[in-house]
């Protein structure tokens, strides 16, 4: 592979995509969007492509957030990170700044495409991930908190498919997960960070406990969701635990990225919870993928 296009894929970090694609999958099953479509039944060509396109307007603004991200720490990644494509230069900082821009504006495009809610929320989302970019990230509280709110819209972004805010509260789950990844991630680079995992092992408990009494009250499919939640809780705990006990930046990168990749299991158990075990089969399909790109590039 020619390593210019390369260092364009690794600034936009193919593995975390899938993770995107989960969450409209999720927000699309709150809706209601699978609950009158059989696993045998016959798609209408329409509803896919609606789908896809909420999905592929999701991927984009998700990896125009990473290449920002990078552009606005090109300072400090030349001291704690200097392989990284732009402190390395194999990326001029302007074509990575231009190139960012390019993917969150046909982002938020394909969302105002499938409907003006789902536009109105990518706008939305991409004014919070600009926030979060340039100057969130760098506050204790606000940084996870923004953060959070960016996977919290992406979510909502999904609910909207049928131009709607039923169910809006879901989003209150990812904020607080992103929110304990966010904080775990403190201690990439110098490690030294167990306070830090002590209170994200406690927000990944809220969530997974949070998840169960919101299907109990509401009537949910929660015993078919079940599965899924426990697959979910080994695979973000056993890396915390790890990272914990031997607090070194290597272990806590492992934490984080698992943490990122078990997304896909959070939404998975979302959808199953509003619609049926296929739709949570069919997003679950995105692990591998992802498990499989993050050997390739960077999760982080």
């Amino acid at each position: 592979m020619n390593p210019v296009v390369k260092g364009y894929l690794r600034l936009a970090r193919p593995a975390n995509l899938p993770t995107a694609a989960a969450d409209i999958f999720a927000g699309a099953a709150i809706s209601g969007y699978f609950v009158n479509v059989p696993l045998d039944g016959l798609w209408d060509s329409s509803r896919l492509s609606v789908l896809l396109l909420l999905v592929f307007a999701s991927i984009f603004i998700y990896a125009a957030g990473v290449v920002l991200n990078d552009v606005f720490d090109h300072k400090l990644d030349k001291i704690e990170r200097p392989e990284r494509p732009i402190p390395s230069g194999l990326i001029p900082l302007r074509s990575a700044a231009i190139f960012g821009g390019i993917l969150l504006n046909i982002g938020v495009l394909l969302a105002f495409m499938v409907n003006q809610m789902s536009g109105i929320i990518a706008f939305v989302l991409g004014i919070f991930i600009l926030l979060y970019d340039a100057v969130a990230k760098h506050h204790g509280i606000f940084g996870p908190l923004t953060m959070g709110i960016c996977r919290g819209l992406n979510l909502l972004m999904g609910i909207t498919l049928l131009g709607s805010l039923d169910n809006w509260w879901y989003l209150v789950l990812p904020i607080v997960y992103i929110a304990a990844i966010t904080l775990i991630s403190r201690g990439e680079v110098h490690g030294d960070n167990k306070s830090h995992i002590i209170f994200s092992g406690s927000l990944y408990a809220s969530v997974i406990l949070g998840l169960v009494l919101l299907f109990l009250t509401s009537d949910r499919n929660l015993l078919e969701a079940l599965p899924f939640l426990l697959l979910f809780s080994f695979f973000v705990f056993k890396p915390l635990i790890g990272a914990y006990k031997d607090n070194s930046p290597n272990n806590i990168k492992k934490a984080v990225k698992a943490g990122v990749i078990a997304i896909i299991l959070l939404d998975a158990a979302m959808a199953v919870g509003f619609s049926h075990w296929w739709v949570g089969l069919v997003t679950l399909l995105l692990l591998p993928l992802s498990i499989y790109l993050s050997k390739l590039f960077a999760v982080t």
